[in-house]
């Protein structure tokens, strides 16, 4: 397998480096827009964090990026885009959907970009139309799956068609 494979509407890259994951990361800053939803999977260390941090500067954030595993929530403001900030999630410390409902989800969704670390916390309230990234190894290389709902279809062809 090379960099990038393609099927459908998924496609897998090669992770050779961490170099790799932040020419992803911006190759994707400019498809976002308001109302998008990005689920990151992967284990403990698979790069989540990692790679929301390279995803969020290339947006513009300056600010120090940390991982929200102890806050649950960063939020970040983003200039010159349809949208006005970027949340930042991570859900590995829920224990129910029902906690969800006091991090001001509902507030991201409509107003900005969502990045969320252990979507499946979430249950039945994880957005469908959302772009998937896993992240993990394949063959003993680490890899990221994109996957993504309707709204996501065109995007992830761009993302193919770019030079990570």
């Amino acid at each position: 397998m090379g960099l990038l494979e393609t099927c459908g509407t998924m496609i897998r890259l090669d992770l050779p480096d961490i170099d790799t994951t932040a020419r992803i990361a911006r190759s994707l800053a400019p498809l976002l827009r308001t109302g998008d939803v990005i689920a990151l999977e992967g284990d403990l260390g698979a790069g989540k964090t990692a790679f929301a941090r390279f995803l969020i500067q290339a947006l513009g954030v300056e600010d120090e990026v940390p991982s929200p595993t102890f806050t649950l929530v960063q939020t970040y403001a983003v200039e010159g885009r349809d949208f006005d900030a970027v949340w930042h999630f991570d859900l590995y410390r829920i224990e129910h959907p029902d906690e969800i409902e006091e991090l001001g989800m509902d507030e991201a969704f409509d107003t900005g970009v969502t990045l969320i670390e252990w979507p499946a916390r979430m249950g039945d309230e994880l957005p469908a139309d959302r772009l998937s990234i896993g992240l993990g190894l394949v063959e003993d290389r680490r890899s990221m799956t994109l996957s993504g709902g309707p709204s996501w279809t065109g995007r992830l062809l761009q993302i193919g068609e770019l030079p990570v």
